[in-house]
């Protein structure tokens, strides 16, 4: 038996679980208010807040080092990279740090995971991280080649959801064609086949709009906008990541609150939200074409696909293109344990980052 200690910083939580090879046996999340990460000034300030909260839960926990064999935990803003294992190096907390394609709260949890792991002797993996790229070629161009497209999405509960949609229905993943419509805080719409992510909506900067990001904008009124002289690169930046989408119409970042509001008349809300469930569908329609409108299924997954609303409007609007199968929530904690059970098993070779 692999005992894994698995932590998961997302943009508004911290989430650390322990798991006994691919069995959860217990899990803790914290819900961070959003005031408070946004007054943090740089990653020393953010790392020195989620590392408090990681101690605190695992004082409560009683982990002891002795107890871990593993730490599995979410993967960063990192260079490309191929799907799979990867053992947390030096190198790679370097460019964790640094935030070299950027911030994300997902980089903190490679940095204290490996920090904790050289404490106790062991090693950290992360298991397919944001930045995994298996795009087609044409799938790059965007219209100018100082601006390529690149691809970073929420690979790693994609990719297990769709490998579990395979199993689900005897199929193997390698043979499948999916649209997979990943919904949190940021949105992936994507398109696999014959085992690999082939095009994808970087939720940092394109897509839909989520609750919290601005997805596409109209581009020349953004140039405009950058230099009006009203904004500093790090407001706009703010504004288009973290400030965005749901919560610059409506000024709330909890979807179940802004579905409240939905059920209970607010035609402003369900509007902003058809809006959005909109330019979900219509990526996902592009997604069909991109597999040439041959396609055995489209996923729907993340947070936001438990609201029925949410889940049947799509429906409505994709269900001509192909069956809609649905797996609620996201399986990332598990994802996590599961790659570093296989490579603590033996039946998976761990990469190596740098």
């Amino acid at each position: 038996m692999v005992r894994i200690l698995v932590i998961n910083t997302g943009a508004s939580s911290t989430k650390v679980a322990l798991y006994e090879d691919d069995r959860e046996v217990w899990r803790e999340t914290v819900r961070h208010d959003y005031a408070h990460l946004r007054n943090l000034k740089d990653i020393k300030e953010h790392l020195r807040f989620r590392e408090e909260v990681i101690e605190e839960i695992l004082r409560r926990r009683g982990v002891k080092g002795e107890d871990i064999d593993a730490i599995a935990v979410i993967g960063g803003l990192l260079k490309p990279l191929k799907s799979g294992t990867y053992i947390v190096d030096e190198g790679m907390v370097i460019d964790l740090y640094e935030s070299k394609r950027g911030f994300h709260a997902s980089n903190l949890a490679g940095i204290i995971g490996y920090n904790l792991a050289k404490r106790w002797g062991i090693r950290a993996y992360t298991v397919d991280p944001v930045s995994v790229d298996e795009m087609d070629t044409l799938a790059r161009y965007s219209g100018h080649p100082d601006l390529p497209r690149y691809s970073l999405s929420h690979a790693l509960n994609t990719k297990a959801v769709a490998k579990r949609w395979a199993r689900d229905n005897g199929r193997r993943y390698e043979d499948s064609r999916l649209v997979v419509i990943h919904l949190g805080s940021g949105i992936t719409v994507s398109a696999h086949k014959d085992g690999r992510m082939v095009d994808i909506t970087n939720s940092m900067e394109e897509g839909p709009f989520s609750v919290e990001r601005t997805g596409t904008l109209p581009v020349m009124s953004l140039v405009k906008l950058c230099f009006s002289g009203r904004y500093s690169l790090e407001e706009m930046k703010r504004m288009i990541f973290g400030e965005g989408g749901i919560y610059a119409y409506l000024g709330e970042k909890d979807f179940r609150k802004v579905m409240e509001r939905v059920r209970s008349g607010d035609r402003r809300a369900k509007e902003v939200v058809d809006a959005m469930l909109y330019q979900i569908a219509k990526d996902a329609g592009g997604m069909a074409a991109v597999l040439s409108g041959d396609v055995d299924g489209i996923i729907i997954t993340g947070g936001m696909a438990y609201e029925d609303y949410v889940v049947e409007e799509l429906k409505r609007r994709l269900s001509f293109i192909a069956p809609i199968y649905v797996y609620p929530g996201e399986d990332e904690m598990r994802a996590l344990a599961e790659g570093v059970v296989r490579v603590m098993k033996g039946e998976e070779e761990a990469l190596s980052y740098t």
